[in-house]
């Protein structure tokens, strides 16, 4: 099922009843997941991780560029059994190097993109870039962060979050989702029920309805462009 991430909302029910319910293997592809510009609030995709990621046997994956992309649809048709969803963002493709043929991504494991000591940054979709680019300016002003890819929202990581929780005392979450029940909502359930003591930063998006902007006009707007994202973190670590 091919679909804006705004328009899925309409179907809510259905992915309860029609699909969840009976454990079948749906895939949804939901485009123009996060902030979509020029086509105004109607159509920011700002809620889709909110809305799956509490529905039963929900796989839900968000990849870092379009070489990530083609390997969740080859994991989510081929290696996945009930309903998935693959939210990824309005845009051009980022430009990097494409392997022939396809790789199955585990379901549930992130990667580590960039090591580091001061702080971790737990990161989903197209903030996974503006993370690393956040990454660079952290360290030309001293600060050292791990990057994480985490790639799903449900389910999380548990072992990645298990050792960041207990390897680092500030963590940062960064999406481009409400911050309502989106994926910073679920590492902060994870750090609860297991009664970890880190300090955590939620970014995302805020709850309300954001307005009329560019990509990069709203990013900015919002700090979640890679000067905002660092700007936020050295605050959060001071």
């Amino acid at each position: 099922v091919a679909i804006y991430s705004t328009f899925l909302q309409r179907g809510f029910d259905q992915i309860i009843h029609d699909v969840a319910l009976q454990k079948l293997h749906v895939v949804f592809i939901l485009d123009r997941a996060g902030l979509v510009g020029a086509d105004g609030p109607t159509h920011h995709g700002t809620f889709d991780l909110s809305f799956l990621r509490h529905i039963p046997g929900m796989t839900i994956m968000a990849p870092k560029d379009e070489s990530e992309l083609r390997d969740m649809l080859y994991t989510a048709i081929n290696g996945i059994k009930g309903p998935v969803a693959i939210r990824y963002p309005r845009g051009s493709a980022l430009g990097v190097e494409m392997k022939e043929g396809f790789e199955s991504i585990e379901p549930g494991k992130s990667e580590i993109l960039k090591e580091g000591k001061d702080v971790c940054l737990l990161a989903l979709c197209s903030m996974v870039n503006n993370s690393v680019k956040a990454e660079k300016i952290l360290s030309e002003n001293g600060i050292s962060a791990r990057v994480v890819n985490m790639r799903f929202a449900k389910p999380l990581d548990e072992e990645m979050l298990k050792n960041v929780f207990n390897g680092y005392k500030k963590i940062v979450t960064i999406e481009e989702n409400s911050v309502v029940g989106g994926f910073g909502a679920g590492v902060a359930e994870f750090m609860s029920a297991n009664n970890y003591k880190s300090d955590l930063l939620i970014m995302g998006l805020p709850d309300k309805f954001v307005d009329h902007g560019t990509q990069a006009e709203l990013h900015k707007l919002l700090r979640l462009d890679a000067e905002g994202i660092a700007e936020r973190i050295a605050e959060f670590i001071r």
